[in-house]
């Protein structure tokens, strides 16, 4: 017998008959009770011609269709969708529970050899400004969790993103052409970045996150099939990265065009990271291989890069610093880096994961082989990062 505690009627329409209504009221909020489960189909909620300051407090529980076989095809992308909202937040003490685990195996939403493998966003904005997302919980997602597209002037704060490790693509917030950003005071973890930013996102600003697990925090991967990517101005700082892949990263696809400039990491504690440090210019995923075959030559311009108080200790490697031939990185910054392994003595680097990036380091180093990953000056290659940066 069903729980009481559990409505299981269809709320959508209800829910679109109570957004627009309280479109056509200055501040008015949409409320979502505690006490409950409510089970939603996917859904777009237009916030075009809204007046300014809706609210939208979830306290009880969102449950997204558990069955991927059942998900409508023309909804493959998002589950809740917000388009061209201004002056909006959500926020509340309760959950929106993206039931994906049917998602995370690859074959069960494939409903014919012809069908994508395309996943369901939890909670998508699109051409959105002055939305803040704060307090809530959101779980396991099909795919990304909370996701900002085209958007601008964004506030995340507090908040809880959780999934299992072995979740595939599960990215916790996915930045893509979306501008003024500010992360801070969650907690992330996941089957995949905690935090992505892609091509399009300037003036981002993440600090106080606790990552884990999860893939780190990542630029990229950028210029994929040859486009242009423009990334600049990003700032992370006081993180903790407990048990990911990866700490702070960047990676492109090699063959790609653009650049990646002025981006600063500092305080930054990692334990058993598998590679706090990384700069790959030859990212390809396990499932593309054949994007990066023939040795596809330039890469994404990286330049300007800071990293400061980077302390704690990793499970495979301290750094990995893999530029490109055609397009080497320049101005990266290594000042107070201290990194142990969980066991065992310091690691030598290997020769093929350090090269091709140019700029300065500052003592303390450990292990003092970090050093060696920078070549000095760098003068006569920087013409290629700002012949890039031209592209942007």
């Amino acid at each position: 017998m069903e729980s009481p505690m559990i409505r299981s009627i269809p709320i959508h329409q209800a829910l679109v008959a109570a957004w627009e209504a309280a479109c056509r009221v200055k501040g008015a909020t949409v409320e979502i009770p505690s006490g409950f489960k409510f089970l939603i189909q996917p859904i777009t909620l237009d916030g075009s011609g809204c007046m300014p300051d809706l609210v939208l407090q979830i306290d009880g529980t969102l449950l997204a269709p558990s069955k991927a076989s059942t998900w409508p095809e023309s909804s493959l992308f998002q589950w809740i969708n917000f388009k061209y909202a201004r002056n909006f937040t959500i926020q509340g003490t309760g959950i929106v529970d993206g039931q994906g685990s049917d998602w995370w195996n690859s074959s069960a939403h494939k409903r014919s050899e012809h069908t994508s493998d395309t996943k369901p966003t939890a909670l998508r904005f699109y051409c959105s400004s002055d939305v803040t997302v704060r307090n809530i919980k959101i779980i396991n997602s099909p795919q990304c969790h909370l996701k900002f597209d085209s958007s601008s002037w964004i506030k995340v704060n507090n908040i809880t993103i959780t999934s299992p490790d072995y979740s595939p693509n599960t990215d916790g917030i996915h930045l893509q052409n979306t501008q003024n950003v500010e992360i801070h005071h969650s907690t992330i973890g996941c089957g995949d970045d905690c935090v992505s930013i892609q091509t399009g996102c300037s003036n981002v600003h993440i600090h106080h996150i606790k990552c884990g697990p999860g893939h780190g925090i990542s630029l990229g991967g950028l210029g994929k099939a040859g486009s242009v990517a423009c990334v600049s101005n990003i700032i992370v700082n006081n993180i903790l990265f407990q048990n990911t892949q990866s700490g702070v990263r960047i990676k492109t696809w090699p063959g790609g065009k653009g650049s990646v400039k002025n981006v600063s990491f500092s305080n930054i504690q990692v334990s058993n990271v598998g590679v706090p440090i990384v700069i790959d210019q030859n990212y390809c995923d396990n499932m593309k291989k054949h994007l990066c075959q023939n040795q596809i030559r330039g890469a994404v311009a990286i330049s300007g890069v800071k990293y400061d108080n980077i302390i704690g200790n990793y499970s495979k490697e301290p750094i990995r610093l893999a530029c490109s031939n055609d397009t080497p990185c320049t101005d990266v910054d290594l000042i107070d880096i201290q990194l142990k392994p969980t066991t065992g003595d310091p690691r030598s680097l290997r020769s093929d994961l350090c090269r091709n990036s140019y700029g300065k380091s500052k003592a303390p180093l450990l292990p003092s082989v970090i050093d060696y990953c920078l070549r000095r000056d760098g003068g006569q290659v920087k013409h290629i990062a700002r012949s890039n940066e031209k592209m942007c």
